[in-house]
């Protein structure tokens, strides 16, 4: 994969910047803060508000998943490539629970970086380090290139 430099220095220039105006229209409703991006990595922050939790007032596993797999959509865009990459899986262990008002951090990196294919492992991390949630995923190039999308 190239990496668009770009690319790079445009997520760079968000870091601390809410994100709300991205492509994707549900990671835009996280609302998270972009903390800091490199071509294989990114770490996004996400604070644990009302409507993301389930009836017993904890993070839904649902929206535990959309915001590992939107930030591993993210790094996999900063990474860089022609073309479009889309998730073919997105494996989610659940280890801890998340409360109202909780910050919690979410880090993916690239594990390995194919012709076709990307491996990518992620986790949610609360201020204290103890993890919520950890993910692996694998993401195949589609034939839409990038350039053709917008």
């Amino acid at each position: 994969m190239e990496n668009s430099p770009s690319t790079l220095d445009y997520f760079r220039s968000q870091v601390g910047k809410t994100l709300d105006r991205t492509p994707s229209a549900a990671g835009n409703w996280l609302a998270g803060t972009l903390l800091g991006v490199e071509v294989h990595e990114i770490r996004v922050a996400y604070v644990v508000r009302p409507d993301m939790c389930n009836p017993g007032r904890i993070l839904h596993g649902g929206i535990a998943s959309l915001m590992l797999d939107d930030v591993i959509g993210m790094g996999n865009f900063v990474a860089g490539s022609e073309f479009l990459m889309t998730s073919i899986n997105l494996s989610v262990d659940f280890l801890s629970a998340a409360q109202i008002g909780e910050r919690l951090e979410v880090s993916a990196r690239l594990v390995r970086s194919g012709s076709n294919l990307n491996h990518w492992e992620a986790d949610i991390r609360k201020e204290s380090g103890k993890i919520v949630a950890k993910a692996s995923s694998n993401l195949i190039k589609t034939h839409v290139r990038i350039a053709d999308l917008g």
